[in-house]
């Protein structure tokens, strides 16, 4: 058990036995000196947020999360397939609990699968991943007025700005979080 105090944003709680992830807390003071921290919640299970408050005397349970290490394997009609590394179990998740994390899978990726309980939850993917260029406009030598970047389709469809010495089958290195061309590879 953990006080209101250890509600703090990345931290892991449950609330009636789902998992939540604080993606927002705030500190509160109200009347007669009563401290609050109001705070926005990620269902881990679900996906969806929810808005909860919790007073001084408060107690939450802290949620048993795990992560290890996985392989990403394939893409079925049923989702996405994954590998534990340390206990060469397979593990299943859908592309809904995925989100856009499905742009930088290429298979045997690897990926620290979430866990809870031993049923998997998400996956995080590295910082930066590398993909290759499947479509790019070639350059042309006046065109300097689209601030010397140009849109590409990448191996798993993602679509990015690239700058304009990227041909087609190219190897670039993207950011993860924010979507961006990093470098070549």
């Amino acid at each position: 058990m953990a006080w209101m105090e250890d509600v703090k944003v990345g931290k892991k709680i449950l609330i009636d036995w789902m998992p939540y992830e604080v993606l927002k807390a705030e500190h509160l003071k109200v009347a007669m000196w009563k401290w609050m921290e109001k705070t926005t919640l990620l269902n881990l299970m679900t996906g969806n947020t929810m808005t909860k408050t919790f007073r001084e005397v408060d107690k939450v349970e802290v949620a048993n999360i795990s992560h290890s290490n996985a392989e990403y394997l394939y893409k079925d009609d049923d989702g996405y397939n994954f590998m534990n590394t340390d206990t060469f179990e397979q593990a299943y998740l859908n592309e809904t609990v995925i989100w856009d994390k499905k742009f930088f899978l290429s298979e045997w990726d690897k990926v620290i699968l979430i866990e809870f309980e031993w049923k998997p939850l998400s996956i995080e993917v590295e910082p930066s991943v590398t993909l290759e260029v499947m479509d790019t406009p070639p350059w042309e030598r006046w065109d300097t007025a689209t601030w010397w970047k140009k849109p590409a389709i990448l191996s798993t469809w993602l679509k990015v700005q690239v700058p304009l010495f990227v041909k087609n089958w190219d190897k670039i290195k993207v950011d993860t979080r924010t979507y961006e061309y990093l470098s070549r590879a």
